[in-house]
């Protein structure tokens, strides 16, 4: 699946920022939990709100974007993944804003945990959770979710209460590449 998978790797134009996500995994082959995120609301964040994946933008000091990803997934979560099984890339996304692109690459990394332990959520983090791949395949999940006047309604999946845990977007985009990898495509 994974291992076998040639991520594409966005190269990015002059100026854009490149960022990383960890998606992690836990619990059975046979139907895993992953990790999802409610980002903290905060002015200027045009992402304030929205369930993702942890992650961030690179740090000048960062030494590779997996690290990014192992970083950032530390600070606003408390998971260290440094023993956890990294199962592979996905393709790069970009990010986009109002239908158009926001500047922002983001890279993807898959990781695997038996017992991962408590989630400690930073001040970047709303709430944490773990949804059941079961729970994001069944269609009765699935929803039109019309975003404060952006357009849509965009494909949505409802994780946690309906009004404020739903995936969509670029979280969604990179679901949706993992399961299609996995042979588990979106309802």
């Amino acid at each position: 699946m994974l291992s076998s998978h040639r991520p594409e790797i966005g190269e990015g134009a002059s100026g854009d920022t490149f960022a990383a996500v960890a998606i992690v995994l836990s619990g059975a082959a046979v139907d895993p939990s992953v990790l999802f995120i409610e980002r903290a609301t905060r002015a200027g964040d045009p992402w304030s709100g929205h369930m993702a994946f942890p992650g961030g933008r690179v740090d000048d000091d960062d030494e590779s974007i997996r690290f990014t990803a192992e970083r950032e997934t530390l600070e606003e979560v408390g998971l260290d993944l440094s023993s956890a099984e990294c199962l592979g890339r996905l393709d790069d996304q970009g990010g986009r804003r109002a239908g158009a692109a926001s500047g922002v690459l983001i890279a993807s990394f898959v990781y695997h945990l038996e017992s991962p332990g408590a989630l400690l959520p930073n001040h970047e983090v709303e709430e944490a959770m773990w949804v059941r791949f079961s729970d994001l395949l069944d269609p009765a999940n699935k929803v039109d979710y019309p975003y404060r006047g952006q357009g849509g309604p965009f494909d949505g999946i409802v994780v946690g209460h309906p009004q404020r845990h739903i995936v969509w977007g670029l979280t969604r985009r990179i679901l949706r590449s993992l399961l299609e990898l996995m042979g588990e495509p979106l309802p």
